[in-house]
């Protein structure tokens, strides 16, 4: 997994999974599996799925690069505290599943909590799934 930060201000983590490392054969697989680890954790809550491929698609500028098949974001929040409101600004979290021809791209910013992190990045490794022959 790599860490990077986006426009230099954006701590992001990416993992690319190659088709041939994951069980998985679309973006939607991989959303109903990041869902269940949501589920499945006793602290995150699920909020939603956003289409943004069809999102930005629909716009009439909209711009996709062309090497994107599908983009969509899984929604959800981890907030076991509610310190200040500034804790609002960086809630609720997202992951983002992106799928080109020969990956799918799991993408998510660095939340200002390690449990959510490690939660995160163990949820995005699971996605490489396959066993190698």
């Amino acid at each position: 997994m790599k860490q990077l930060l986006l426009q230099e201000r954006y701590p992001v983590f990416t993992l690319e999974v190659e088709k041939q490392e994951t069980l998985f054969t679309s973006v939607d697989e991989i959303l109903d599996h990041l869902k269940q680890q949501i589920d499945d954790n006793e602290i995150a809550t699920f909020i939603a799925i956003f289409d943004h491929y069809s999102h930005t698609r629909s716009l009439t500028h909209g711009q996709i690069d062309s090497a994107i098949l599908d983009a969509k974001n899984i929604v959800f929040c981890f907030g076991i505290t509610l310190p200040n409101p500034q804790a609002m600004a960086v809630r609720p979290r997202s992951i983002g599943v992106v799928e080109t021809h020969d990956e799918f791209i799991i993408t998510f910013m660095e939340a200002p909590m390690p449990l959510a992190n490690v939660a995160m990045e163990s949820w995005a490794r699971s996605i490489r799934n396959r066993q190698a022959a």
